[in-house]
C-alpha cells in the first residue's frame, strides 16, 4: 500500500489572528478596493494574521521543538487589546491593513517569541516587527493598484479586540499549485 509522501519541511510562522467580527469590519471597509481593483491577487480573509516572527522553512522534526514553549509563553500572557486600522503598502506591490492598540505590549510579546526561537536553536532572518495584515499583492503589470486600495483605508478604524490565542502556522502543506494556503499547526490560549 502506497502511503502519501509528507513534507520534509513546512515553512512556518508565529502569529496572531483577529477574531472574525475585526476580519468582517475591515472586509467592509475593502467592499470599494474589491471592486475597483480585481486584478489584485487578495488574501483569503481566514488568513489574515499579524506576524510576529517569519521562521521560513523548517525541517519537520523541528517544529516540535517550538510547541511547549510557545504554550508556556501563552500561558503566561495576558490577551492583548489591538485593533485593525488604515492601510499602506510595501514596495508599491503589496497592500496592507495596520494594526493599532497596545503596540509596545505586540513589540514585546513578537521579541518573546523570538527569543524562543531561538532558544530552540532555530535560525530565522531577525527583521523589525512592523505590525500590520497583509491583504492584496499587485501585479507587476498594474503596480499603482497597491497604493491606490491603501488610500481607500486612509480612514478605517475597526473596534478593539483581545488576542485570544498565540498561533504556530504552516504554509502550503503539500505544496500544492494554486495561492498560498495557511494551516495552524497548533495555537495556544493567552491567560485570562
Amino acid at each position: 500500500m502506497n502511503e502519501p509522501l509528507r513534507p520534509a519541511t513546512v515553512r512556518a510562522f508565529v502569529a496572531l489572528a483577529p477574531p472574525d467580527e475585526a476580519k468582517a469590519e475591515l472586509e467592509q471597509a475593502l467592499r470599494p478596493a474589491y471592486d475597483a481593483h480585481p486584478r489584485l491577487r487578495w488574501n483569503r480573509i481566514e488568513d489574515w494574521h499579524i506576524t510576529l516572527a517569519f521562521l521560513g522553512e523548517l525541517p519537520v522534526g523541528k517544529v516540535a521543538l517550538l510547541r511547549p514553549p510557545l504554550a508556556g509563553l501563552a500561558a503566561g500572557r495576558s490577551p492583548l487589546s489591538l485593533s485593525l486600522c488604515g492601510g499602506g503598502h510595501f514596495d508599491e506591490r503589496v497592500l496592507w491593513s495596520g494594526v493599532g492598540g497596545d503596540l509596545d505590549a505586540l513589540h514585546r510579546l513578537a521579541t518573546e517569541v523570538r527569543d524562543v526561537v531561538r532558544d530552540c536553536g532555530i535560525p530565522f532572518e531577525d527583521r523589525p516587527l512592523r505590525p500590520h495584515l497583509t491583504l492584496a499583492r499587485a501585479r507587476r503589470t498594474d503596480p499603482a493598484a497597491a497604493a491606490q486600495a491603501a488610500a481607500g483605508l486612509a480612514h478605517f478604524t475597526g473596534g478593539p479586540w483581545p488576542t485570544d490565542r498565540l498561533h504556530l502556522v504552516g504554509s502550503n502543506f503539500g505544496r500544492g499549485p494554486g495561492p498560498i494556503r495557511y494551516q495552524d499547526i497548533e495555537a495556544w490560549s493567552f491567560a485570562g
